[in-house]
Parts: C-alpha cells; sequence; structure tokens
C-alpha cells in the first residue's frame, strides 16, 4: 500500500468543532473528501444541518449535525455519544470552534475575557476529555485543536490579548494530554493556522481594512486559502501521522519566521 492509499480516511468517523462555517466547514470538507465520515459541531444547529447536507452531497459520504454549546459540559459529552451512536465510532476529533474579541486590554470587561477563554481553550479541554475517554477505552485516536499563529506572536495592529493568550493555552494543554496519552494509543496535535481568508475576515467591517497591512507584512504577500489548511488535517487525522504527538503545525505562509 502506497503513501497517497494511507493518506485515505476510508471508514474513520470524525466530528468537527465550529464545522458549519470557515476554517472548520473547509476542515470538514477535506477529511470527508479523504473518505470520513464527518459530524458537524456547532451551536448553531441549522446552519450545521445545511452545512452536513452540502458536504454529503458533494463527498457521498455520511455527513450529520449535531447542534452543541461546546463550553457546556454536559452537552459536549452527549455530543460524543451522539457522534459515536450515528457514526459508529470516533477515530479523530478536530476541536476548532473559536472567537476573537478585538479589544483593547485595558478596556476589555471581565465578560469578554472569559467568553473567549470559555470557548477558545475550555471547550477545547472539555472536548479533548470528552473524546480522549472514549479513545482511550479503544485504544486509538487522534485529537487535532486548532491554536494559531497568535500563539507565538502578538498581533499588529489589532488588540487581541485574550486570543492570543488562549491560543497559547490550547497548545500547552495539548502538549500535555498528548505526554499523558502518549503510549495509551491517543495522539494530540494543534495546528496553529495564519491569516486566513474565510468569508468571516473577508467581509468583516472590522478586519477588511487590516488585510492590505497584513498582506504588506506577509512573505507571500497574501492571506491563506481555508483549504490550504485540509492537507494538514487529513494527514494528522490519519494513521500516516502515527508518529506525531504533541506537535504543533504552524500554516502561516512563514508569517511568523521573521
Amino acid at each position: 500500500m502506497g503513501v497517497l492509499d494511507r493518506m485515505r480516511l476510508d471508514g474513520k468517523a470524525i466530528y468537527v468543532t465550529g464545522g458549519a462555517q470557515g476554517l472548520g466547514k473547509a476542515m470538514a470538507t477535506g477529511l470527508a473528501e479523504a473518505g470520513a465520515d464527518i459530524a458537524i459541531v456547532d451551536i448553531n444547529g441549522d446552519k450545521a444541518q445545511a452545512t452536513a447536507e452540502e458536504i454529503a452531497k458533494a463527498t457521498g459520504q455520511k455527513v450529520i449535525s449535531v447542534a452543541t454549546d461546546v463550553t457546556d459540559p454536559d452537552a459536549v459529552e452527549n455530543m460524543v455519544s451522539t457522534v459515536v451512536d450515528q457514526l459508529g465510532g470516533l477515530d479523530a476529533a478536530f476541536n476548532n470552534a473559536g472567537m476573537c474579541l478585538n479589544i483593547p486590554a485595558e478596556e476589555m470587561s471581565y465578560k469578554d475575557w472569559l467568553k473567549v477563554v470559555n470557548l477558545n481553550l475550555n471547550s477545547v479541554f472539555l472536548c479533548s476529555t470528552a473524546a480522549g475517554r472514549y479513545m482511550l477505552k479503544q485504544g486509538h485516536g487522534s485529537i487535532i485543536n486548532t491554536a494559531s499563529m497568535s500563539a507565538h506572536i502578538v498581533n499588529r495592529p489589532q488588540p487581541q490579548c485574550s486570543y492570543n493568550a488562549t491560543k497559547n493555552g490550547v497548545i500547552q494543554l495539548s502538549k500535555s494530554l498528548a505526554i499523558e496519552w502518549a503510549k495509551r494509543g491517543v495522539r494530540v496535535n494543534t495546528m496553529s493556522p495564519g491569516y486566513m481568508g474565510t468569508d468571516l475576515t473577508l467581509s468583516s467591517p472590522d478586519l477588511k481594512p487590516l488585510i492590505k497591512t497584513w498582506n504588506d507584512w506577509a512573505p507571500l504577500g497574501r492571506l491563506g486559502k481555508p483549504e490550504e489548511l485540509q492537507g494538514m488535517a487529513v494527514y494528522l487525522a490519519g494513521d500516516t501521522s502515527s508518529f506525531s504527538t504533541g506537535d504543533d503545525y504552524l500554516v502561516d505562509g512563514a508569517f511568523t519566521a521573521w
């Protein structure tokens, strides 16, 4: 069996949080194109269902939707059970849901700080441990957590201290889980995208004016495309990455290299 065959995800069951749109939707699409059955997990149930139907039609894979508030421990446990019941198992978990608030630190309320921490970091803990408990019992599994190049740098010119802090926390949490579970068959890695041209970024009245500045500073002179992350997602979810755990994969067009 050649490497291209081993890259296939046929027969694997994978969930993607924040999968209804943006990077999550792109990752779910790429994983389904590689042969996996997918659960679109999102707090917006209607949008998750529409995305599931769209990906299923395009790929021929089984794709379900699970409306879930990933900051709610009970909801997360129920989500994992639902995915296992409806897809017949859980081979990989892609914990991607997140948000960013561009508020100067001295103006940020504690409520806004907690909002970002709960979604970007606490939900990753809840989802990773819920998926991990199932995977540890079966003796195998891959967990992929979306971090960011913002875990490695302080972005400019926009202020986003809560985002940067939580994404750094995602990397250290994932490394810690990877060490705890390394000899028990469960791998945990992070993917750290750079500036990506999602529909939200390209249409946001707050972010759109910053794109030229980001591009001027970028070695490649442009934003990344969401589909340019799909190859890394497929690699980490599958068996070809069997020696990869506790690693952070920067996909940022060399933005953090200088």
